[in-house]
């Protein structure tokens, strides 16, 4: 089996040492295939060629999937996967240009660094080379598991969006303070903070643009928070106890909150 990367970044390069198959990178930065290829024994070839594979994996960032189907789309002999990160634009742009070739839409939900984890799976096509590259993934060590689109893009709003937004506001609202005056909870919110910080701001910024809603309800959450009672505050905190994940009301901001939140330095 031959297999095209298109992306020859870290998720690229995971997914070329996962698979057993004979590798080609391209990327838009020509040099990142070239080292990506000679790191794992592969070849570079030319982001816009017309040489043609078993199978296209792309590997780029999520707001570029549905465009990276269609300008490859004529390079997959057999199959085309994707590991961008959201599935419901790429299996969509893969229905449309790859209807009678096999497709695989995948979202490793880890950093490559991290592997192996737990690996999301739309097989929308299934067939002998989307089998081969998910038994590949299994004998790897992941884990993978079947999901929709739907379902999938849905979840990523909680796990990612909302997640990430949370653990960054508390980084932005968080005073420097003693090491001494740290509780559990604090220092375990730190902790997240040093590993989202960590990562590349492009990756989270296109999580935010993809599932943004799960932010949106974060937002909502703390201004009920900031604006409760005791009464109130003791309904909220209930909720969550109880695990109750019906939506809060969207309130916008007051005009106090917006003269106090004026009277903050910008975050660049």
């Amino acid at each position: 089996m031959d297999v095209l990367i298109v992306g020859a970044g870290a998720m690229g390069r995971w997914f070329g040492r996962t698979v057993d198959a004979d590798l080609a990178f391209a990327d838009a930065d020509p040099e990142s295939a070239v080292a990506a290829a000679d790191a794992l024994g592969g070849r570079a070839v030319p982001l816009e060629g017309d040489e043609r594979f078993d199978v296209v994996c792309l590997a780029v960032p999520m707001r570029l999937a549905a465009d990276a189907v269609a300008d490859n789309a004529h390079r997959a002999d057999a199959a085309m996967c994707d590991v961008t990160g959201a599935m419901r634009p790429p299996v969509a742009a893969m229905r449309d240009h790859l209807p009678d070739r096999e497709r695989l839409s995948l979202h490793p939900l880890f950093a490559p660094h991290n592997a192996p984890g737990n690996v999301a799976a739309v097989a929308d096509e299934p067939g002998a080379y989307t089998d081969a590259l998910l038994a590949d993934l299994d004998a790897a060590g992941n884990r993978v598991f079947e999901t929709t689109p739907e379902e999938h893009d849905a979840a990523m709003e909680t796990v990612q969006a909302a997640a990430h937004a949370a653990v960054l506001s508390f980084g932005l609202a968080a005073d420097d303070v003693r090491e001494e005056f740290a509780t559990p909870i604090s220092a375990a919110l730190d902790e997240l903070v040093a590993s989202v910080a960590g990562g590349t701001p492009r990756v989270y910024a296109d999580i935010q643009s993809s599932f943004g809603e799960g932010t949106d309800r974060v937002a909502d959450a703390a201004r009920a928070l900031a604006a409760a009672d005791d009464e109130a505050f003791a309904d909220l905190y209930g909720r969550v106890s109880r695990g109750d994940d019906a939506p809060i009301e969207s309130t916008p901001a007051s005009a106090d909150d917006r003269d106090q939140t004026d009277k903050h330095d910008p975050v660049e």
